[in-house]
């Protein structure tokens, strides 16, 4: 089962986060694979969207927001856009859009930065907004501040949350076709509280400029979390990663989040919004889209699941509500 854990360091301005992501990430990538029209993502995109829906979940819970967090990479690469959204129930869902083939040892340049014009978006969309209330939303490139390309999320995303929060951040990030999950390692604000809705840049750096990257205790615990190996974060449960890392450390727990209080697998589609779809298009012309393929097939654009209605099904769907029989929960 998906997990969330959150810990304290006593005495020390630094807080953590590790997220395991087992069920609702193998139901993301097996949602995709069912597709008959896409296919399973390329390995490497495997990884980098299972990063991203590790690391979306942690920024979520971290920020308290209440609204959807969208985390998306975008650039020139053949991997046209990368997206993971986290909800506040920490419900998730990710996708990705691949136009042309992948070598097996791409790396994140070679998906989405090949000419270092790639960008990395965070979307902060508040659940109660007010009209026309927009979206917050901050970009960085997926280039470091010398120009060089980025050659991992993690990187990215400590760019940005440096920038955006001016907190130090530590993110160490591994995905497989099994276990999505992520180490967060973050300085906590020395005055006021650092968040991603827009704070004014004077007050983050009055707060906390005089701290960034000098902070001896962050430093150590970034050091300790930085030797986390990619292999440990898929393979070792919470306890043993705690244990290892930070064995010197009075470290203080939370109680983990988990089942439907912890992060799970959501997306918006569903068997009746498909059904309500094809009503829309009127009886002759799903007559028509039956007469020409032998049934109408709709595939979600998020998270790839496909939904099938034959003759029978769709002959159902525009009789009077008083005629029809009893839908099954089975999706055919």
């Amino acid at each position: 089962m998906s997990e969330l854990h959150k810990f304290l360091f006593d005495g020390l301005p630094v807080r953590g986060m590790i997220v395991r992501l087992t069920d609702a990430w193998q139901e993301i990538l097996a949602r995709r694979a069912s597709n008959t029209a896409t296919g399973p993502y390329p390995p490497p995109v495997a990884e980098l969207l299972g990063e991203m829906t590790a690391a979306a979940t942690l920024m979520q819970a971290n920020i308290k927001f209440n609204g959807a967090l969208i985390l998306q990479i975008f650039g020139d690469g053949p991997v046209k856009v990368a997206v993971a959204e986290a909800k506040p129930d920490l419900s998730l869902r990710a996708t990705a859009k691949v136009i042309g083939d992948l070598p097996a040892d791409a790396h994140l340049p070679d998906m989405v930065n090949v000419n270092n014009k790639g960008r990395c978006a965070i979307t902060l969309d508040p659940k109660d907004k007010l009209p026309g209330t927009t979206p917050y939303q901050g970009v960085v490139p997926l280039f470091g501040d010398d120009g060089q390309k980025l050659g991992k999320l993690s990187d990215v995303l400590q760019h940005y949350m440096l920038q955006s929060e001016q907190l130090d951040t530590t993110l160490v990030l591994a995905a497989d076709d099994k276990v999505a999950a992520g180490l967060l390692i973050q300085r906590l604000p020395i005055k006021g509280e650092g968040n991603l809705e827009g704070t004014s840049q004077q007050a983050h750096d009055e707060a906390h400029q005089d701290q960034i990257g000098r902070n001896e205790e962050y430093n150590r615990i970034s050091i300790l979390a930085s030797s986390l190996t990619r292999d440990e974060l898929l393979t070792l449960d919470v306890e043993t990663i705690l244990r290892r890392l930070f064995w010197e450390e009075k470290v203080l727990r939370f109680e983990p989040q988990a089942g439907l209080l912890g992060p799970h697998f959501a997306c918006t589609c569903g068997r009746e919004r498909v059904a309500q779809m094809i009503r829309g298009l009127g009886v002759e012309e799903a007559e028509g889209i039956l007469a020409e393929r032998g049934d109408i097939e709709v595939g979600c654009d998020f998270c790839g699941k496909q939904y099938r209605f034959d003759a029978v099904d769709t002959a159902q769907l525009f009789k009077p509500l008083g005629d029809q029989l009893p839908g099954s929960p089975v999706v055919q």
